[in-house]
Parts: C-alpha cells; sequence; structure tokens
C-alpha cells in the first residue's frame, strides 16, 4: 500500500507540466546572454576539428529529436504526467546544454569569423527552442504555432551540417553575402534612378483613387504630395555619383571576396579576420547610403553616409 501511494506522492511534490514548461522556457532564455558574450574554454588539449564538427552535428541532433518529442507529447491530450514532463524537460535542457559546451570547445584561434558563424547557427537553436517551449505552455496540443515553433528548431539544426568548417571558408561565407546585400542595394538605387520617382507608382495608384472626391486638392492624406515626395534637380545631381560610389563598393568588395578565395590560406587566421572585420563595414555603410538618397533628402546626412560607404576610405 505504501509504495502504490510513494509515486503519486512524487507527483504531487512536482509543478504542474505547463508550470514546468513555463519554468523550462526560462531557464533557456536565461542561457542565451552567456553564448552571445562568452569566450572559449581554456584548454591544455590540443583542438581535433574533426571530433568537434562530430560533436556538433551530435548535439544538434539530439536537440532536434528532443524538440520532436517534446512538441509530440504536447500537442495532444492528455498531457504528460508532472513526472513525465520532468523528464523530457530534462531531456531538452540538458541537449541545449550539450550544444552550448560545444561552441565553447571551439577555441579562438581556429578564427573569430568561424566562432561568429558557429555562434549564430547556436543562438538560433537555443533561442529556437526557447520560443518552441513558450509555445507549448501558452498553447498546449496541436496548433499552428507549435509547427512553426518546432519546424524553427528544426532547420536551425540542419543548419549546422552547412557551416564552413575553417576561417577560410567562414570568411568567403562572410563575404559572399555582404557582395550579395551591396548588390542588392545597387540594384534597387538604379530602379529608383530609372523611375526618378521612388514614390511614383504609390501616389498615382492613391491620386487616381481620390481625384474624384477631393478634386484639386493637393494634399492626399497620408502620403506626402508636395515637392518632398520628390527628387529635385540638385537632389538628381547628388544621386548619380552616389550611385558609383555604391558600384565602387560591389566592385571592391568581389574582388576581395576573389583574393582570398585565390590566395587566402587556411593557417592565415588573423588576416582573415581582419578582411572580414573591414568589409563588413561596407553593407551598412551601402544601406544607409541607400535609404539616405529618398525624398526628403537631407544632402548633408547624404554626404556623411558617402564618406562611409567610400571603400578607398577603409583602414
Amino acid at each position: 500500500m505504501a509504495s502504490a501511494a510513494a509515486p503519486a506522492a512524487a507527483d504531487s511534490s512536482l509543478p504542474p507540466p505547463l508550470e514546468q514548461l513555463r519554468h523550462l522556457a526560462g531557464e533557456l532564455r536565461f542561457l542565451l546572454p552567456g553564448v552571445r558574450v562568452g569566450e572559449a574554454r581554456e584548454t591544455t588539449k590540443e583542438f581535433d576539428r574533426e571530433t568537434f564538427w562530430r560533436r556538433l552535428r551530435e548535439a544538434a541532433m539530439a536537440v532536434s529529436r528532443a524538440a520532436t518529442t517534446l512538441t509530440e507529447v504536447f500537442s495532444r491530450l492528455p498531457l504528460p504526467s508532472p513526472q513525465e514532463t520532468q523528464k523530457f524537460s530534462e531531456q531538452v535542457h540538458a541537449a541545449i546544454k550539450a550544444i552550448i559546451a560545444v561552441y565553447y570547445s571551439l577555441p579562438k584561434d581556429q578564427g573569430i569569423t568561424l566562432r561568429k558563424l558557429v555562434r549564430s547557427a547556436t543562438l538560433d537553436i537555443v533561442d529556437g527552442m526557447a520560443q518552441l517551449v513558450e509555445v507549448l505552455y501558452i498553447t498546449p496540443t496541436q496548433s499552428p504555432e507549435n509547427l512553426i515553433s518546432y519546424n524553427s528548431v528544426w532547420e536551425a539544426c540542419q543548419q549546422v551540417p552547412r557551416i564552413p568548417r575553417d576561417n577560410k571558408a567562414a570568411a568567403l561565407s562572410v563575404l559572399t553575402k555582404s557582395v550579395d546585400l551591396v548588390k542588392d542595394a545597387h540594384e534597387e538605387m538604379e530602379q529608383a534612378v530609372e523611375e526618378c520617382d521612388p514614390y511614383y507608382g504609390l501616389l498615382s495608384d492613391i491620386e487616381e483613387d481620390n481625384s474624384d472626391n477631393h478634386g484639386d486638392e493637393e494634399d492626399i492624406l497620408g502620403c506626402p504630395s508636395n515637392r518632398d515626395s520628390y527628387w529635385s534637380e540638385e537632389d538628381q545631381e547628388l544621386i548619380i555619383p552616389c550611385l558609383a560610389l555604391v558600384r565602387a563598393s560591389k566592385a571592391c568588395l568581389k574582388k576581395i571576396r576573389l583574393s582570398v578565395a585565390e590566395n587566402g590560406k587556411k593557417d592565415q587566421v588573423a588576416q582573415l579576420d581582419d578582411i572580414v572585420d573591414i568589409s563588413d563595414e561596407i553593407s551598412p555603410s551601402v544601406d544607409d547610403l541607400a535609404l539616405s538618397i529618398y525624398p526628403p533628402v537631407c544632402h548633408l546626412t547624404v554626404r556623411i553616409n558617402s564618406k562611409s560607404c567610400d571603400p578607398t576610405a577603409r583602414r
């Protein structure tokens, strides 16, 4: 009789399942700041690249399995018992701690750029799992939010085998992304210049819809219809060199990427990190410049952003 009562007593001492999930979500959120700023753990052991990537893949697979199990048991009724929930929560927490520990085992001397990519992937997994747990305790049983959050964790885990394996490959990956972003900004600016008025289509549609009701009124509610919506001649004279500057930034990034691909050495870790660090400043500067040319144009802002965007002014 006493032995039969023991499990019941153990159950009653545990928080309800959803309360346990709420606590687990908080614990996972608590881990995120440490991953963002955490340093590599010092060790006297020689770094084994193959072992590291194997452990990282296995850790990601363990997180994916834990997410699958948790989603399945909390997407149907009845919900797990408090004891079962404790077991599932411990599995999730252990899997997350394990993948964080693997990330911390990647030494700085393997490259800051590579560490940033691994850190980003780890953060995506931890944050995705925290979001999944939050959704499960807010809306238990099957719901679209459960599936969306689970897919986010699964996709984050699937990205791990695609992470570049060394700092040169990591640098090329980051440079390629920067080239693509600057290319997109350049194309948007060219399109805006060709149209001469980036708001032309929007204003034309609204003016047609409101012409019968507003007659000769110049102002349209919610949309400017004055000269601040268009480029003046002075604006257009300023935009042309800005476009050339963005084109030069794109060409510069492409040459840097080609040089790294052809001449970069895997053991030139610090040099590769420096190249990426400097190149990383170009894409945000181009974005700022592209945004500043839309009317109403502040010429001072454009000139400031132009100096930041100038690839010849890089250190």
